[in-house]
């Protein structure tokens, strides 16, 4: 017998929270969230995507087991961008018991529908800084901080239920060169001296506030506005992706393209490989967690780079400015000794995207899945 149980205290969200590792406790590619990120997630004093969305969560028990859990969610701003009146659903994980993920989705879609929502789609998070995509290749490859994992049998259950296939990410592994490729700084030098372009080196967090406030953000949200389901992000989401991801950088690996009004008009991020650190802590900062994490994030040699993002003002994009990126950013991986970088999940018509990786030795590894179905 299937018990469904909604998360209304704090205790219940730290066992929901809970479960998403605990399923995967003898996994060796799963990467655990930070749970204090996690929590923080749902906290509506904490994250401002609640001041435009509704969301629920429940977790399945059996025999007073937990058993799975699932977040169901309704954000106004991306239904009103995409004109859709769409229930998202993430954070979605359960044992191999198809009585289980059923009870669960069913739950959830008669949620969506009780506020006039006509479709489902997941899993995704609020917004695309969530963790979003079902995995259904790549399940032997490590699984970086911000990408969700998931085991071979999820993909089964959501087909059964009537999901769909709604859109594709890819992932590649790039491998470093010993060096900038010729083509690459030929194209970097043209693109410079004909657009008015340099590359503004930044220390740290602060400088960067100070110089740019946050429109660091203003040129990814432009960037990303035109895909796959993004929600354009209020004043205070910038603020709060702002305040929670630049002290956290190494700023050898954040490249700020700027024109000659010094407007950012590209930007490109990513950071050490810290999943190793995370299996090693669980995800909990507290009582060393965060000795671990922290070396990590300032290492001085390590092997394995996560590429977070790449943004280019649509005003600047087809010009060859992706190239200023790599130009920059290449001597910093040889310094450091990187040996391949993983990209972050690329929709499977970003051919422009796809391009970055022409110069370099790559090869496409992974593979998610967005799923839909009408309710």
């Amino acid at each position: 017998m299937i018990e469904l149980k909604e998360v209304k205290t704090k205790s219940e969200l730290k066992k929901f929270v809970k479960f998403g590792t605990d399923l995967y406790r003898d996994n060796p590619y799963f990467c655990p969230p930070l749970v204090l990120d996690e929590i923080n997630t749902f906290d509506s004093q904490k994250n401002p995507v609640h001041e435009f969305s509704l969301n629920v969560k429940y977790i399945a028990y059996e025999d007073g087991k937990i058993v799975g859990r699932i977040a169901g969610i309704i954000n106004r701003l991306a239904n009103e961008a995409w004109n859709k009146k769409q229930l998202r659903f993430g954070w979605f994980d359960f044992i191999d018991n198809k009585e289980v993920s059923k009870a669960l989705l069913d739950k959830v879609r008669d949620w969506g529908k009780q506020h006039g929502m006509n479709e489902m789609n997941g899993p995704v998070g609020f917004t695309d800084f969530d963790h979003q995509g079902l995995l259904i290749r790549g399940f032997e490859y490590n699984a970086p901080m911000a990408s969700l994992y998931n085991y071979p049998y999820y993909q089964a259950h959501y087909e059964d239920y009537g999901l769909a296939k709604e859109a594709d990410w890819i992932e590649y592994r790039v491998f470093i060169p010993d060096g900038v490729p010729e083509k690459m700084q030929r194209v970097a030098d043209i693109v410079m001296t004909k657009y008015k372009l340099k590359i503004a080196k930044i220390k740290n967090a602060k400088e960067l506030v100070k110089r740019f406030n946050y429109t660091f953000l203003d040129v990814v949200d432009e960037a990303y506005k035109p895909l796959y389901n993004y929600q354009p992000l209020t004043d205070k989401q910038k603020k709060y992706y702002c305040d929670m991801y630049f002290p956290l950088l190494n700023y050898d690996f954040a490249t700020i393209v700027v024109n000659e009004k010094d407007e950012i008009v590209g930007v490109g991020v990513g950071m050490p490989n810290i999943s190793d650190a995370l299996r090693k802590c669980k995800g909990k900062l507290f009582p060393f967690g965060w000795i671990g994490i922290y070396k990590g994030l300032k290492a001085k040699k390590f092997k394995h780079f996560d590429l977070l993002l790449i943004a280019v003002r649509p005003d600047y994009q087809n010009k060859g400015v992706n190239s200023l990126f790599f130009y920059d950013q290449i001597k910093y991986f040889i310094q450091y000794g990187v040996e391949y970088s993983e990209t972050t999940s690329i929709l499977e018509t970003n051919s422009k995207n796809q391009a970055n990786w022409e110069y370099f030795e790559h090869q496409q590894h992974k593979q998610r899945r967005a799923f839909v179905k009408e309710i």
